[in-house]
Order: C-alpha cells, then structure tokens, then sequence
C-alpha cells in the first residue's frame, strides 16, 4: 500500500508529465496554425475545400483539449483570498446572463447577503462557476431553459446549488462524470468536471450532482 509521501510524488511525477506534454505539442500546433493561416492568405481558394474546415476544427478542438489539459493540471494549485462570497457570486452571474438572455435561457438566483466572508481563489472559483454554468446551458432546451443558482452558509462554510431542467445524466454515467476524459458531447474533451472537482476539493470542499433524465440536474458543493 502507497503512504501519503509516494501519493504525493505519483501526484507530482503526473503533473510534471502533463505539464511537459501540453507544452510538447503545443509549439508544433502553434507553428501548423501559422502555416495555415499563410496558406489561406496565398491561396484563399483552399478555404472552400470541406477539407479544410475539418482540418481547422480538429485543430481548434486539440487547441483546446490543450487548454483543458493546463487547466486540470493546475486546478489544485490556489492563491485565497478574503471574498465576499456574495458580490462574488453576484458578480459572476451577472457576467453570464447577457448570453442566457440572448439564448432565451431564464436564469434564476437566491444569494443571500448574509453569506460569509472566505479565503477563496477568485479565478478558479469563477473557473468552476462558469464551466458548471456552461454545462447547464448546454444541457437546456433552447428557449425554454432554465437554470437556478442558489446559496446558503453550511458549517463555517457555504453551499451552492446549480440546477437547470435539461436532458439530465444517466444513471450509468452519474458514478463517472467526475473521471478525466469522460464524456457523452460530441466534441468534449471530458475534463471540465474533474477540473471543477478538483477546484472545489483544493478548497476543502465537496462535489456532487443528483440528475434526472429529461428532467434536469442538480449539482450540490460545498466550500469549506
């Protein structure tokens, strides 16, 4: 059985091993990006070609499973600091609503002012509310969707739920839609939610999601 001290260097030896193959590839993407571009501008015939499109798609979807890849690597890695957990919140939804509103998407929410003031990395907090978020507006009908957030204070900490009435989680996938690179979209790259866990764990938290099919989902967490 491992002890904590040759968990703790597994965990390091991943990271490192991460880290050096995102920057691996993503010199070689970069370049063929920039030989791309100079193709299309000397020959913008090739831009017709389906081809084409499916070349620059797939390399907009390695692009970002790269950017995904970085962000699963450092979503344990957080600098807190004193937040009003309220306006924060507030703040966030506010950023997101101009495109619910657009989609027709009604969003709802109930954050007290009575929450409390906590040590909290404000990038990666907004991280994990925007990548649940896009999740639920995803999940939506589209008009029609509807999507509530509420907050409380819960054990010296608070509580955030995040429902929406979309499609709802399976059964069978409910016990891995927190694994790396699962995922049931199409074009997913199947580590936002193992990203957002692993954010709300690296701030003594907790995670989890009740769903429905065709009825919605809930996802409860809990930041300590």
């Amino acid at each position: 059985m491992c002890n904590d001290n040759t968990v703790d260097k597994l965990k390091n030896e991943f990271h490192y091993t991460l880290s050096k193959f995102s920057h691996e590839i993503r010199n070689p993407i970069t370049l063929i990006n920039s030989e791309l571009q100079m193709i299309a501008a000397a020959h913008p015939e090739v831009q017709e070609y389906k081809q084409w499109d499916d070349v620059i798609d797939n390399l907009d979807y390695v692009r970002d499973l790269l950017d995904e890849l970085s962000a699963f690597n450092n979503a344990n890695r957080i600098t807190p600091k004193a937040t009003d957990t309220c306006a924060y919140l507030k703040t966030i939804l506010s950023s997101v609503k101009p495109t619910l509103d657009y989609l027709e998407i009604t969003l709802e929410s109930d954050i007290p002012d009575s929450l409390p003031v906590m040590m909290l990395d404000q990038i990666k907090i907004r991280q994990m509310m925007i990548n649940l978020l896009k999740n639920a507006w995803e999940a939506v009908p589209v008009p029609g969707g509807k999507i509530t957030v509420s907050a409380y204070s819960k054990n010296h900490g608070i509580a955030i739920d995040i429902q929406d009435n979309g499609c709802g989680i399976s059964p069978e996938d409910q016990a891995t839609i927190f694994q790396p690179f699962f995922t049931t979209k199409e074009s997913g790259t199947g580590l936002g939610l193992p990203v957002v866990k692993q954010i709300v764990e690296a701030h003594h938290g907790s995670i989890s999601a009740e769903s429905t099919p065709d009825q919605g989902t809930v996802f409860h967490i809990f930041l300590g």
